[in-house]
């Protein structure tokens, strides 16, 4: 592993030292002066010391999460050594995020009555542990490299509103894109007047943390917006289709062994399963390759795993009191696909190599939320309307259509590593062009396309983190390469040279 001392600009980017007196939507005045630390996007030029804390944002909107840095987004290159305790200290910031989220959540009405109960119970204590935590991680790197510096800027975190909570999102669709059209494009200004909160709830959700009437919008009312790419000479133009099920057998988790290896209950919301069936939290690369698999081609062990999506009606799933599920906020009956599809294509420039195996990506971001959009990356339709995807909005779909998440995987691979400090890096979409950026390598792209049948109206939500809010911008898919050499050959074979096979 490359040595590092090199702090990056979005360090000094995301925190801020300001005063603020701020008014509640419960109608109290809040008055604070302390510092600020955005999520990815946020504002401002400079950062906080450690001793300070955070701030609450978005002066006359009642404040629904909590934002906090993505302390994994701003680490240099991490020494396999340091790996583990490194990812079971991020798994314990978002621990921590969780809690302080569920203490917010029971005192929103005492801290609009006493403003300072959000920096003295929840800010204050939120920034002393995830110090804590930053100096574990910073250490555990310092034993085999140089110590990163600047992750305690990284420590304060803010309360904030939603943002769209009554109003429209901008509905910007994903850059990705696949030769199937299944990509997402630019979405309309769709606003939030689709129907009332869930479950008669006007804050939104079953669980009361979302999702709200504004993350909803009629896609008939959508301007189509996929754009295909246009092949050129040296193009790999074939498909691979792997068939491993809908998740019939009913495998769920709320285990992530890629963000979180050896955490139970790392990603705080419930996984769907396909393909290998011997993965949580402690399986090793071993045991997936020993696993069992819902796969009809048994050389496919890979894993593919996403947020399950339930109905929002009132009904409860057998989670309902553990982690993962009621205890985390997700909550409502978790819905089995009536499709899936899982395809490999190829780049619209070039020749594929064999992907490694054991090659770990985690497309979209599971905390795009607060973090920004800029890792966000799946889509939302409904089957007979794909021409037009959605990327912040879910979608209400007219009756006799089908809600469709898509997700299409990064398709460039830096021809070294199977995985990466966050887990990002090592992997990369292709350019406007379609070509890979320089020193990565074009390699099958997965492409998921997953469809449910779910009542008509804003009626149902993905599984998140409490402080995502249930928001479709937080969905994700995560997937580990375990296809045995014959098959993966057999893939690459098949996308160069332009056969559909199975």
């Amino acid at each position: 592993m490359r040595r590092t001392s090199r702090k990056r600009s979005t360090l000094t980017n995301r925190a801020i030292a300001a005063s603020a007196a701020l008014i509640l939507g419960g109608g109290g005045l809040l008055v604070v002066n302390v510092s600020a630390s955005a999520g990815e996007g946020g504002s401002g030029p400079s950062g906080p010391g450690p001793g300070q804390s955070g701030r609450i944002q978005n002066a006359g909107q009642q404040l629904s999460t909590i934002d906090c840095p993505e302390v994994a987004n701003d680490l240099p290159d991490v020494p396999d050594s340091a790996r583990r305790e490194v990812d079971r200290e991020l798994a314990n910031l978002d621990s921590q995020i969780t809690e302080a989220y569920k203490r917010f959540a029971d005192s929103k009405e005492q801290i609009t009555r006493d403003p300072g109960l959000a920096e003295n119970a929840i800010l204050r204590p939120l920034r002393d542990k995830r110090l804590a935590s930053v100096d574990r991680i910073a250490t555990a790197v310092d034993r085999a490299a140089e110590r990163p510096q600047g992750l305690e800027s990284l420590a304060p975190c803010t309360l904030r509103a939603d943002d769209n909570a009554g109003g429209g999102g901008d509905g910007q669709g994903n850059d990705s894109q696949d030769d199937s059209g299944d990509n997402a494009g630019q979405g309309g200004d769709q606003g939030g007047d689709q129907g009332g909160g869930q479950d008669g709830n006007g804050n939104g959700g079953q669980a009361g943390n979302g999702p709200d009437a504004s993350d909803f919008v009629d896609i008939q009312s959508v301007q189509p917006n996929v754009q295909q790419p246009r092949k050129r000479p040296g193009a790999s133009r074939g498909e691979f289709t792997t068939d491993c099920g809908r998740n019939e057998n009913g495998k769920f988790n709320p285990d992530n062994v890629i963000v979180a290896p050896g955490v139970s209950n790392g990603a705080h919301h419930m996984h769907d399963y396909v393909g290998n069936q011997a993965n949580d939290a402690f399986a090793s690369d071993n045991d997936l390759a020993r696993g069992a698999t819902t796969c009809r081609n048994q050389g496919d062990r890979s894993t593919y795993y996403w947020p399950v999506l339930r109905l929002q009606n009132g009904q409860n799933e057998n989670d309902a009191d553990a982690d993962g599920g009621g205890r985390d906020s997700n909550v409502g009956e978790i819905q089995t696909p009536t499709q899936v599809s899982l395809k490999f294509v190829g780049s619209p420039v070039a020749k594929v190599t064999a992907m490694p195996r054991f090659l770990r990506i985690v497309t979209g971001d599971a905390k795009a939320f607060t973090n920004g959009d800029s890792n966000a990356n799946a889509s939302w339709s409904c089957t007979g309307f794909e021409d037009r995807q959605l990327k912040d909005k879910y979608p209400i779909c007219p009756e006799g259509s089908q809600v469709v998440r898509t997700f299409a995987f990064q398709s460039c691979w830096d021809g070294k590593n199977t995985d990466s400090a966050n887990h990002r890096t090592h992997v990369a979409f292709a350019e406007e062009n379609g070509g890979c950026p320089d020193g990565f390598r074009a390699i099958p792209q997965l492409v998921q396309r997953i469809v449910y049948d779910v009542p008509p109206g804003p009626g149902f939500a993905v599984d998140s983190f409490p402080e995502q809010l249930h928001k479709p911008v937080t969905d994700h898919g995560d997937f580990i390469n375990v296809f045995d050499s014959r098959l993966m050959k057999k893939v690459v074979s098949c996308v160069n040279d332009g056969r559909k096979c199975a």
